[in-house]
């Protein structure tokens, strides 16, 4: 789970990041407050191994994911906000695909960590769910020929 959950973090980190023309002080700041919930998803994992089944493991994981999450977009927002820092400036429609996909799981990992208590097992499922979801998200915006053009840069 966590594996393909990092991938996902580092496909749209460096989706995010080839936009990037110029980086500035606070793009600096935002992307390693970024790094750095992703860098203790591994911490999160460990302790799910560790301690299987136990509600407080399940919730350290899903408040690692949702900062995670969290941070991605306060970059993604940033970086929107600061069209001189980009190549080019994305379309009204893409931006909000890409807000959309990102923000998605935050709805998951609040659900997983509110029945980690009683259905630790559905936590942990949910969580999986994820990469599932986001993959599904993609197929269908890409088959949809009103969003198949914006939907290319969240895969």
């Amino acid at each position: 789970i966590s594996f393909l959950l990092v991938g996902m973090y580092w496909v749209g980190h460096r989706s995010s990041f080839s936009q990037v023309r110029y980086v500035d002080r606070n793009t600096i700041w935002l992307n390693l407050l970024f790094l750095l919930p992703v860098s203790l998803v591994p911490f999160a994992a460990a302790m799910l191994g560790e301690y299987q089944g136990e509600p407080i493991a399940l919730h350290l994981y899903g408040l690692v994911l949702i900062a995670a999450t969290l941070l991605r977009l306060a970059l993604d927002s940033y970086l929107y906000r600061h069209p001189g820092l980009l190549w080019q400036q994305s379309s009204k429609q893409v931006r909000r695909l890409a807000r959309i996909a990102t923000a998605a799981p935050l709805v998951v990992y609040a659900i997983a960590m509110l029945v980690a208590t009683w259905l630790p097992w559905l936590s942990l499922l949910l969580y999986l769910s994820i990469p599932l979801l986001y993959f599904g998200l993609v197929t269908v915006l890409k088959a949809d020929p009103r969003t198949r053009v914006a939907a290319e840069d969240l895969s």
